[in-house]
């Protein structure tokens, strides 16, 4: 079926260093031509980890786009060509120090397929082993972890403090997964 969507050209418009922007034409199936805007991403991964106890690490950090601290999951981007599993592990020992035993996936998604080839990838990690974090340079100041039992981290979900879609989905799919 994508086929039948054909990219007749593609310009880049922007280079960062998280993603770039391209501007499309698309010839779509009734042979009308349309521009879409994308944003290109190497994907990203978010990691509940939980312990023998029932409960999560969340951490909490400002988010400049939000304008605001928010509760979240650790997470992270992938690399180019990056096993979304390695991520998992590596992001998950720099944000918070956790060695995981088992590291399960849950599931993957698109964050805004409308715009975004970003794919986001859950993992559930267990038997955890707490040690030293080592968080990237942006993040060395900035990181507040925090232990929550899942009930506490759902209610988080439900009355509004946790707001970012990522960890809602992953601390909804921990729930469901027991």
């Amino acid at each position: 079926m994508a086929e039948e969507y054909k990219v007749i050209n593609s310009r880049q418009v922007f280079q960062g260093a998280i993603f770039k922007i391209f501007v499309d034409n698309v010839r779509m199936p009734n042979g009308k031509v349309v521009e879409r805007e994308v944003l290109s991403h190497f994907g990203a991964v978010g990691i509940i980890p939980m312990t023998k106890n029932n409960e999560v690490v969340l951490v909490e950090q400002y988010r400049h786009a939000a304008r605001q601290r928010l509760w979240e999951i650790p997470a992270g981007k992938l690399v180019q060509g990056e096993d979304p599993r390695s991520c998992a592990i590596r992001e998950l020992k720099e944000e918070t120090g956790i060695v995981a035993d088992e590291m399960v996936k849950l599931v993957d998604f698109y964050n805004a397929p409308g715009y975004s080839s970003e794919r986001f990838y859950l993992y559930l990690a267990k038997g955890l082993a707490m040690g030293e974090a080592e968080p990237d340079g942006e993040e060395e100041d900035d990181l507040k972890m925090t232990t929550f039992s899942l009930a506490k981290a759902l209610s988080m979900v439900w009355s509004g403090e946790i707001c970012d879609a990522k960890s809602i989905i992953g601390l909804l799919m921990a729930e469901r997964s027991g």
